[in-house]
């Protein structure tokens, strides 16, 4: 079986967001899997996808000042600056984390750890809505 969806997840602040669900929500035929994979892509050059700790939002919070303070936005060298002080750090931010995750599925559910989950990482104040293609599959 192949299935391919486009998702658009609502806008969300800076920061580091839990979107397990809203993948899952999207993709039931999930559940009649016994094996594959979902492939999951964000359309997007600033926010990317990471999986990580899924219950602590320490970590989240962690996460996003770990990230503000390697990649700063009053860096003197940035060049690109035309759309505004925190456009080219995520950029950067979402070429370190990476646009993609491809996920294994294993009776009917993804094959992840107990405390993992799939976060939206978006790095820029006021990103909008979020484009994600899901591509799932498996038998």
């Amino acid at each position: 079986m192949w299935v391919q969806r486009e998702v658009t997840l609502r806008p969300r602040p800076r920061g580091f967001h839990l979107i397990t669900r809203d993948v899952l929500e999207a993709l039931p035929e999930l559940q009649r899997l016994r094996v594959g994979l979902l492939h999951v892509f964000i359309r997007h050059t600033s926010a990317s996808l990471t999986l990580n700790e899924n219950a602590s939002p320490d970590v989240r919070d962690d996460f996003e000042s770990w990230f503000d303070d390697a990649v700063p936005e009053d860096a003197r060298y940035w060049t690109h600056t035309i759309e505004g002080p925190d456009d080219m750090p995520a950029h950067i931010k979402a070429s370190l984390l990476g646009p993609s995750l491809t996920l294994p599925v294993s009776g009917g559910r993804l094959a992840v750890g107990t405390w993992q989950g799939i976060y939206l990482c978006e790095h820029r104040d006021h990103g909008g809505p979020r484009s994600l293609v899901l591509t799932l599959n498996g038998e």
